[in-house]
């Protein structure tokens, strides 16, 4: 039985892409679109050297183009904060008592949430303003 090299291209596009899921490496994905693209090439009725050729340049070019791509959003912070990081150093308003102990309340970010001082010697009275520091559980540690 004789296999089409167009079937080996695929097969070696599948042999690329496990090493892709298991290790996370996107290099192994640029390589199997290569081979696939081989195999596409060998299916049109491409020789040899013309499978080898586009083999070798899709998996360049990809890793020329994509790779800095891919660095560069790797590298950036992300640009919005969400959950309890966007509610860190915003401002609140005093609502109940705000002391150590915990049994203070404070509008925060429109919501209502509890609040406890961040130093014990220092109390905050209804109406003031507060930064919240840090969210601790459900409740906001504020200065």
């Amino acid at each position: 039985m004789d296999i089409d090299a167009w079937v080996w291209w695929l097969i070696g596009a599948v042999g690329l892409g496990i090493p892709l899921v298991l290790t996370a490496m996107p290099e192994f994905g640029m390589f199997a679109a290569g081979a696939v693209a081989a195999a596409v090439t060998a299916a049109l009725g491409g020789g040899v050297v013309a499978q080898v050729l586009v083999f070798v340049v899709v998996s360049v070019a990809l890793l020329a183009v994509v790779r800095p791509i891919a660095n560069r959003h790797r590298s950036q912070k992300p640009q919005h904060r969400s959950g309890i990081d966007a509610l860190r150093g915003r401002s609140a308003v005093v609502l109940e008592r705000v002391d150590a102990g915990g049994g203070g309340r404070i509008k925060l970010a429109g919501e209502i949430w509890s609040a406890r001082s961040l130093d014990a010697d220092i109390t905050f009275e209804p109406g003031q303003s507060v930064d919240v520091v840090e969210i601790d559980g459900a409740t906001a540690v504020v200065m």
